[in-house]
């Protein structure tokens, strides 16, 4: 157990090896008031909850204002994180020549992968260079989708920020207990290491230490979320099809052409449907201070300009799917009604007295952020923008003078129209979010 808890800790430890950065005279688009692309850290020139894709602002003892209601105590809590930085999860069709030699590094992130009693088995990537299919995948020791070591250092830090809050400043959390805490993850590897990184954070004690993180199958992942919803489905491509839609194709058509001829996806309906995929392989790249794409043949390579705009495209595509199209609002509901059912059933176990936990935990995936905003009602203000990696999204419960009240804070700032709800009303918008016999009107294809 001693060698397994160091070998844990060496994992979890801000081991300070350099992550691999190999320049081709191609840098990263510059941080601006819009956003930062490019670094977990903010400039400090900049407002601290300044939009950052790469390290999303939230909850810290500098910043945190406690509600302005004299003797209010925090009673309760449920929180969404997304995960922290990770490879790209979308390969290019010639992946290999589209990075640097060294391709990427996750040589210095152990990951442990065994069952309980057995040896402490871990694995680690190898990309064999005589691999007949090496040009689908870059170079080095990572697979796609993967945290990285940087991520897991963004992960530990959100911990001890978190940490720094709830019970350092509030008293809270006392301590971390697998009796106090629940923990939900995806299924995916990168939110469990998550998970293990935040609770570090808080907490190094538990560095090897067994915590319980808990999952659903594969195939009903409401958090995700994964569950089939064929109605769902139909509604969103039909509202994809409307000029609302295509007209900013047709707008940045002179931009797909460039980015198709670079990476080689001219035609390929995945990239040139939406931006989802070159948003995810710029970002991946920016934020672990790799250059954007270059393609080996013609030396031609995605410009900052060109990579800015495909993160503004991003931003007008997430917004419209999930809170502005006609319809957004049931899409959103039908796809995350069992999450918000799920959050819904906590809030009143706590009501009713029967909620075993002081908070609960949840780590997912910027789908699961993007439907809990847009469900909340935080689009009606503004327009949503991508859920930033490390995004977060509290929702406090807090008593004052025998009344219970929700605050919800959204990336370290509260959330102005949720600023202090009666649990009551609470309750009632995540229900309001659960379409009637779920399951049977996902599986309908209309919605007559």
């Amino acid at each position: 157990m001693a060698l397994l808890s160091l070998r844990l800790a060496l994992a979890l430890l801000f081991l300070r090896l350099a992550y691999l950065s190999v320049c081709r005279n191609v840098t990263s688009p510059i941080s601006t008031p819009n956003g930062v692309y490019n670094s977990s850290t903010t400039p400090s020139s900049f407002a601290w909850n300044t939009y950052n894709y790469c390290n999303a602002p939230h909850v810290n003892a500098a910043h945190y204002t406690k509600p302005h209601v004299e003797g209010a105590e925090m009673v309760y809590m449920n929180v969404m994180f997304r995960h922290h930085k990770r490879t790209p999860d979308n390969l290019y069709p010639d992946e290999n020549g589209l990075n640097p030699a060294g391709g990427w590094n996750c040589s210095n992130f152990v990951q442990f992968n065994y069952g309980g009693g057995t040896a402490a088995v871990y694995h680690q990537v190898v990309v064999p260079p005589e691999h007949p299919f090496l040009s689908q995948i870059w170079n080095g020791t990572c697979d796609q989708g993967q945290l990285t070591q940087e991520g897991l250092e963004d992960a530990v830090k959100h911990g001890q920020d978190f940490w720094s809050v709830y019970h350092d400043t509030l008293g809270f959390l006392p301590d971390v207990n697998p009796r106090d805490l629940y923990v939900r993850t995806s299924v995916a590897d990168r939110t469990y290491q998550v998970a293990g990184g935040l609770l570090y954070g808080m907490d190094p004690a538990y560095a090897g230490e067994p915590f319980a993180v808990y999952t659903q199958p594969t195939n009903i992942d409401s958090l995700v979320p994964d569950y089939d919803c064929p109605l769902a489905d139909n509604m969103r491509n039909a509202y994809q099809s409307v000029p609302a839609w295509t007209d900013h194709l047709v707008a940045h058509a002179e931009l797909q052409a460039r980015l198709g001829e670079i990476t080689g996806t001219a035609n390929l309906s995945a990239w040139t449907s939406w931006y989802d995929h070159y948003f995810d392989t710029f970002t991946s790249r920016t934020c672990a201070g790799h250059p954007l794409p270059c393609n080996a043949t013609t030396g031609a390579c995605v410009s900052e300009e060109d990579a800015a705009g495909v993160f503004a495209i991003g931003d007008f595509e997430y917004n419209y799917i999930w809170n502005a199209a006609q319809n957004a609002s049931t899409y959103t509901a039908l796809t995350f009604g069992v999450m918000f059912s799920e959050l819904a059933a906590n809030f009143k176990a706590f009501q009713s007295g029967v909620e075993m936990y002081r908070a609960r935990l949840y780590v997912g995936h910027d789908g699961s952020m993007i439907r809990l905003a847009s469900g909340l009602g935080l689009g009606k203000s503004a327009p949503l923008r991508w859920p930033a990696l490390g995004s977060e999204m509290v929702m406090e419960v807090w008593r004052a003078d025998g009344e219970d009240f929700v605050r919800v804070v959204h990336e370290g700032t509260p959330v102005k129209s949720l600023a202090w709800v009666p649990i009551e009303e609470f309750v009632d918008l995540l229900q309001a979010q659960v379409p009637e016999k779920l399951f049977d009107t996902c599986m309908s294809t209309s919605s007559s």
